[in-house]
């Protein structure tokens, strides 16, 4: 039996730029509780970001970095009669935003040297390229989905 579904909570738009996908972004990068902190950085990389294109709204970026990060299929593991097989799965919309949050947010951590404003700007900027390593992820994904395609008929 499917579990029940639960409430999410919903977070109220960012005050600079109106945006509940940022909000949510900001939420991701935030560590032990320091949204204030975590606001600066990314309204620090997003004049980085600002400074790097030309362009005046770097939202418009951001947004393509998500959208090109968020992966359109994926391996889920389920058991069948004592073996395990990995099962290509299409990607809820909800999920495709959230892997592609925590990719970015975890490839501008990995990055050494640099404050993190600078880190995650040239992470958002590779990302809206269709490069760096939050797109390299979601390829690897992709891979693994397309290489087990054969147990797709065990999908539930």
């Amino acid at each position: 039996m499917r579990r029940k579904v639960k409430n999410r909570n919903i977070v109220k738009p960012d005050f600079l730029y109106n945006s509940q996908k940022l909000e949510k972004f900001i939420n991701y990068i935030m560590w032990s509780g320091k949204k204030e902190t975590a606001r600066k950085v990314m309204y620090a990389a997003f004049d980085v970001i600002k400074e790097k294109t030309g362009n005046p709204n770097p939202l418009e970026i951001f947004d393509l970095a998500m959208k090109n990060a968020g992966p359109m299929t994926e391996v889920r593991s389920k058991r069948i009669g004592g073996a395990n097989y990995q099962v290509p799965r299409e990607v809820r919309p909800e999920r495709r935003l959230a892997l592609a949050m925590r990719w970015i947010r975890d490839a501008a951590r990995a990055k050494k040297g640099q404050p993190m404003h600078l880190k995650l700007a040239d992470e958002l900027i590779a990302a809206s390229k269709n490069e760096g390593a939050a797109i390299k992820k979601r390829e690897d994904t992709h891979k693994m989905a397309e290489s087990n395609k054969a147990f797709a008929h065990f999908a539930w």
